[in-house]
């Protein structure tokens, strides 16, 4: 534990932009997800197509590759962002079908007759979606939003390995000045993981349960 005490700024400064990479971009794929869920149920082909296009691809491509492809692809394209940049775009475009995707289940399960209702009063489809179907749909889908949240706080560790320092970088480097004491440096960092997706998992499952009951 002497290593780990003794590199705890270390720790810190890498849990910091793990932190930053969750929020960043959550909040960004929650957007970008909301969008294609939209798209998915528009009465415009085109935009069904895209949706599910967009969906489709980037859901069955592996995060390491899409990482690659904005680390390396895009500056080689002549986009020249810092890595940090890089990690933002990728996890946010890896997590955004997933979000779109526990969205649309929602929406499936919001009562045709809602948007019937909706139709019958002149609401659009924009007003119908935002004032009448997604209110319901993000009631029913908190709790997989929040294991989607929580498979994106683990997903950050992959950006380690394209030059972002967050926090398993961080381990990794320790671990290697500290050969005698890798368990401990692996376990302090678990519990850093632990401090943000345990209370999310503890969240998810109270909301499902409080939610379940008054449906």
């Amino acid at each position: 534990m002497d290593a780990v005490i003794r590199n705890l700024p270390e720790f810190l400064q890498g849990f910091q932009m793990t932190l930053s990479l969750l929020v960043i971009s959550g909040v960004m794929a929650l957007v970008i997800g909301t969008l294609v869920a939209a798209m998915r149920i528009s009465p415009i082909a085109s935009l069904r197509g895209f949706g599910t296009v967009y969906t489709e691809i980037l859901r069955n491509t592996p995060l390491t590759l899409v990482l690659f492809f904005t680390a390396f692809v895009l500056p080689y394209l002549g986009v020249t962002i810092p890595y940090f940049v890089c990690a933002i775009v990728g996890l946010t475009l890896y997590t955004s079908p997933f979000i779109a995707e526990a969205l649309r289940s929602g929406i499936n399960g919001v009562p045709v007759g809602q948007a019937e209702a909706a139709r019958s009063l002149g609401f659009g489809f924009a007003q119908s979606v935002t004032l009448i179907i997604f209110p319901q749909a993000f009631r029913m889908v908190v709790p997989p939003l929040i294991n989607v949240f929580i498979a994106l706080t683990k997903n950050t560790s992959v950006a380690g390995g394209f030059f972002v320092v967050e926090l398993f970088n961080v381990a990794k480097t320790l671990a290697n000045l500290n050969g005698d004491a890798v368990i401990a440096i692996l376990v302090a960092v678990a519990v850093f993981y632990l401090v943000v997706t345990v209370p999310l998992g503890i969240l998810a499952g109270r909301l499902e349960k409080k939610w379940m009951v008054q449906r």
